[in-house]
């Protein structure tokens, strides 16, 4: 049997006169991290929303388990077994974090209509279902301080985990990261990198992740697809990928000119490290 989850095959996308991604192609193993990194404007998150469906490819085309998702509209992603994050924080601000990520669970609900008016045995067992996956994931995230507050209340990097968990609650198969440790702090990253590790590992959920920090695509990557102006540059392990002539340029101009910086990172915002 194939170790193949995700298989991406010559996608591009075109908006008007840009080409935002150009014959791009990468396969995604069960159990791995793998990473796609790159400048801003790489087209990287039009990659992860052509995945999600929020796109539909110029050409090409993408397998999730044999599947084509070029033909599966988007309400089915997740029941498919796809779940992500956003750059900017998509949560139900004036609900509780326990009733942002039930409403995650709500995409596994077999119940019907009249089952759910008159709260049937069958709704109830769904109920509890529900609640004990949910608990599962507020546990392992170290959630259960902000169980019942209010989302609105909650500081930015308390926001990211929350999403990351209403992800987890739709039990997928494949998670999208988009930039998970955007607007955290160095502590928070490090927490970031931590749990990342703990999805792969403890749940056997396959990650799919766009990421600026270097740092923690070092820490958490399998594999690595480098990529600018929406072409791919080089894959393979973080250090591979660090070490290709084209990716150092990309990130940093000239290779000959800054050939003495490809051993030392540079601290950026809010901890975030780039080569």
């Amino acid at each position: 049997m194939s170790d193949i989850l995700l298989s991406a095959q010559n996608l591009s996308m075109r908006f008007g006169g840009v080409l935002a991604v150009n014959n791009v192609s990468f396969d995604v193993r069960k159990g791995e991290v793998f990473t796609l990194i790159g400048p801003n404007g790489a087209g990287k998150t039009t990659v992860f929303n052509l995945i999600s469906r929020l796109y539909t490819p110029t050409a090409g085309e993408i397998f999730f388990e044999g599947h084509n998702l070029t033909q599966a509209p988007p309400h089915q992603i997740a029941s498919m077994g796809i779940a992500r994050t956003f750059q900017n924080i998509e949560l139900f601000e004036h609900a509780s974090v326990l009733h942002n990520l039930l409403i995650g669970r709500h995409t596994h609900r077999s119940t019907g209509l009249w089952s759910e008016l008159f709260f049937t045995r069958k709704t109830r067992l769904a109920e509890i279902a529900a609640r004990e996956h949910v608990e599962r994931v507020i546990d392992l995230l170290n959630l259960q301080h902000y169980r019942d507050a209010m989302v609105a209340g909650l500081p930015y990097g308390v926001r990211k985990v929350v999403e990351l968990a209403r992800a987890l609650s739709t039990g997928p198969k494949l998670l999208l990261l988009d930039e998970p440790s955007s607007g955290l702090n160095v502590e928070e990253t490090g927490d970031m990198a931590f749990w990342i590790k703990d999805i792969q590992y403890e749940l056997g959920i396959t990650v799919l992740m766009v990421e600026h920090d270097m740092s923690l695509v070092s820490k958490v990557s399998d594999r690595v697809l480098a990529m600018n102006q929406g072409a791919m540059l080089a894959q393979g392990t973080p250090a591979e990928v660090q070490d290709d002539a084209g990716v150092i340029e990309a990130y940093l101009g000239s290779v000959d000119d800054m050939s003495s910086l490809r051993r030392r990172p540079s601290a950026g915002a809010a901890g975030e490290v780039t080569w």
